[in-house]
């Protein structure tokens, strides 16, 4: 696996999410859950509907899961532009039910697999004009280096996305050294 790089600027992350609406709802509401979950691929595209609506087809306030790679339990709310994504995709979708996967393949049997997923993260992030190297794990990278460009503290972050200290979450959302050199030297109090 390649290491991949997060969306750094929101404007690219709106380009993405409105290049993919237009072109397929699922791609849209994979990217959105992903950006807003810091689940690993392999946790969103495991996801059941049961997972995100209840019975009465509105979306749950949290999803409550055990993660792949670690077999921890995960439990976490939904955020307000998630919530939305999965109600229009779900509307658009038609008739389901709730034990097929969120995100179906196209060519049925399943769930969409992780090399799909990383092609369409990949050919939309290209559209927007992201030259970094780009894959289904910078989703849940965007979402830790957008928590730490908005104030969350490191520790947290290392928290939501179970690291073992905030010098690997400071490298994992790609935060360089350069980049720590010029807080000191731009400060200048």
């Amino acid at each position: 696996m390649e290491f991949v790089q997060p969306i750094r600027e929101k404007n690219q992350i709106e380009y993405i999410k409105t290049y993919l609406k237009g072109s397929n709802f699922r791609d849209y509401c994979l990217f959105t859950l992903g950006i807003n979950s810091a689940l690993r691929i392999s946790d969103l595209l495991n996801l059941k509907i049961s997972d995100v609506i209840d019975e009465k087809k509105q979306p749950r306030n949290r999803i409550q899961m055990r993660e792949k790679k670690t077999g921890k339990t995960k439990d976490f709310p939904i955020s307000d532009t998630a919530k939305k994504a999965i109600k229009e995709y779900l509307k658009l979708r038609g008739n389901y039910s709730f034990d097929e996967a969120l995100f179906p393949s196209r060519k049925g049997g399943g769930a969409l697999l992780r090399n799909q997923a990383y092609k369409v993260i990949n050919r939309a992030a290209r559209a927007a004009g992201i030259t970094e190297k780009i894959g289904s794990h910078t989703m849940r990278k965007t979402f830790a280096y957008q928590a730490y460009q908005t104030g969350v503290d490191i520790t947290l972050i290392q928290k939501l996305l179970n690291h073992s200290a905030p010098s690997v979450t400071l490298a994992y959302i790609g935060i360089t050294r350069d980049q720590m050199d010029d807080v000191y030297l731009n400060l200048n109090l």
